[in-house]
């Protein structure tokens, strides 16, 4: 039994999201050959050669996948899964693009969201925003499996050594063209894999107390910046820094929430976090009922001696 992992890179080097990825496909055990499609990305696929567990890097270099569009992706992966017993990649926006898409092609059903690994064939994932897991049994020859990257370990970066095999490419689908990006550079940690992240929700007021509140305590904390939905909703920082079920899925050492009341949908996207503590003037919060550390209070009086007190 081999699997094979679609690695998210930047065509330099290998996303941490990969890793967790790897780590997921031991558990399935036989070889872990990793697909690595790109333009110019000879890097990633040295630095997968080198993740610890890979037996293989297949190797597919052409412009059309660039910009990882998702259609052109898809037909690679399809045409190279045969063989092979499970296809996984990390849940995050680049597989939830990809791997769903892929599976159509095969005629398979996708498993999304896996947290946990019970057998070849079966799977277990959150349901309702993450207040309920469900366990998947699938018979499809081949299982296509997003990993959400919380729920394992990263495997390690270094260690291995194992050959890069070229492979073709099954060229430009001519469904999508790449237009543009416009990337948010920071300084600071890169959100879903920070170890300290500081997030600020609507009771904050404004973008500008985001920048005031929130942003002096993450540069002395060395913490990736989140948001609730409602405060990116209100225009006070960009969708990229939203933590939730429909952003992005976060399990830091420590996660301060502040002026976060605590919904459903947010709770889903942090509540993995190691230690989490809660800043909110409203003593019924539901945040208060996952927090390891609950302050009540006002968060304008609260942070800027916060920020005294670090120093």
């Amino acid at each position: 039994m081999s699997v094979l992992v679609i690695a998210e890179h930047d065509n330099a080097s290998i996303k941490p999201s990969t890793l967790t990825t790897i780590t997921a496909a031991a558990q399935l055990g036989g070889d872990i050959h990793v697909l690595v499609a790109g333009h110019n990305a000879q890097g990633a696929a040295d630095a997968a050669a080198k993740i610890s567990g890979v037996t293989k890097v297949l190797h597919a270099d052409d412009a059309a996948y660039e910009h990882s569009l998702a259609e052109n992706l898809a037909k690679l992966i399809a045409a190279n899964a045969d063989g092979y017993s499970h296809v996984l990649a990390p849940a995050s926006f680049f597989g939830k693009n990809v791997l769903p898409r892929a599976a159509a092609l095969k005629d398979a059903q996708q498993i999304s969201d896996v947290t946990a690994i019970e057998g070849a064939d079966t799977f277990v994932r959150p349901i309702y925003a993450g207040n309920a897991f469900e366990t998947v049994q699938i018979s499809d020859p081949i299982k296509f499996v997003s990993i959400r990257m919380t729920g394992f370990d990263a495997a390690a970066s270094e260690g291995g050594s194992v050959a890069v095999e070229s492979i073709a490419s099954t060229g430009d689908t001519g469904l999508t063209s790449f237009v543009g990006a416009e990337i948010v550079k920071s300084e600071r940690p890169d959100l879903s894999t920070a170890t300290v992240v500081i997030s600020g929700g609507r009771a904050l007021g404004s973008g500008e107390n985001f920048e005031k509140l929130i942003e002096p305590l993450a540069d002395k904390l060395n913490a990736a910046i989140g948001a609730s939905r409602a405060a990116v909703d209100a225009g006070y920082i960009s969708n990229d820094h939203q933590v939730g079920q429909t952003g992005k899925i976060v399990a830091p050492n420590l996660y301060i929430a502040v002026g976060i009341s605590g919904a459903i949908q947010h709770l889903a996207g942090m509540k993995d976090s190691k230690i989490i503590v809660a800043i909110n003037k409203d003593e019924e919060a539901p945040i208060f009922q996952i927090a390891d550390y609950g302050l009540v209070g006002d968060l304008f009086e609260i942070l800027p001696q916060l920020e005294e007190a670090l120093g």
